[in-house]
């Protein structure tokens, strides 16, 4: 039986039109990287210090360039970017069925989380510009573990505090790659692909999710087939 469900944020539950892509765009071009937006894109899902560590790798000759200094201060000009779009955007919105969905989760008994490859202060203006504080029993940012994905860590972590029985209790729902591989590396009985966000369905095919689902709504229908939001 499952009792919790962790789904990512930007591009799963999240609308994101490529805002994310773009300020990791922005950060990367301030500091002379221009990087083509379909580079990436892939990598969205990581915790974005490691994600500007592998981006540097690809585009940096002189590795010995690629200092700490330098990607920390490519991932606070990230930060402030986000948080700066987040705070005033009218654009911000779930993605479709989202909240309907939490909320057939939750009839059903259902914990709900949410987990990201962003820090803990944009995940917080996201929650609080979305007024989820009360729709989901809790958020954990990839700063807040000792690595982020595709480690298990944050979803060990959510487990640990919610006194989930065992990680086979537990569906991930993700948009990415590394979604898929954290789900699969935690042992969650289901890791579901979802296509509203980076990667289509024929990219997601090869990293062996359980589920590949094109509406959040089919979540329900996964974990507790006896709800659904018909």
């Amino acid at each position: 039986m499952i009792e919790l469900v962790v789904f990512d944020m930007a591009g799963t539950t999240v609308r994101d039109r490529n805002y994310v892509g773009i300020a990791f765009q922005t950060a990367m071009q301030s500091r002379g990287y221009d990087v083509a937006i379909e580079k990436i894109n892939p990598l969205m899902g990581y915790e974005k210090p490691l994600a500007i560590k592998m981006m540097l790798e690809a585009h940096e000759p002189v590795q010995s360039k690629i200092t700490p200094e330098l990607i920390s201060g490519i991932h606070k000009r990230f930060v402030d970017e986000m948080i700066g779009f987040y705070s005033t955007t009218s654009e911000i919105a779930p993605l479709p069925n989202v909240e309907d969905a939490f909320a057939a989760l939750r009839a059903a008994g259902i914990k709900i989380a949410l987990n990201t490859g962003f820090s803990r202060d944009i995940a917080n203006v996201i929650v609080g510009r979305l007024g989820w504080e009360d729709k989901i029993d809790t958020l954990v940012a990839s700063d807040e573990v000792p690595h982020g994905r595709p480690y298990p860590d944050m979803i060990n972590k959510i487990i640990a505090e919610l006194q989930i029985s065992s990680p086979d209790c537990v569906a991930k729902v993700g948009d990415t790659e590394v979604d898929i591989n954290e789900g699969i590396n935690a042992g969650c009985k289901y890791v579901i692909g979802v296509t509203t966000g980076a990667f289509t369905r024929e990219a997601l095919l090869p990293y062996k999710a359980t589920h590949i689902i094109d509406d959040i709504a089919d979540v329900v229908k996964i974990v507790s087939p006896s709800h659904s939001l018909v």
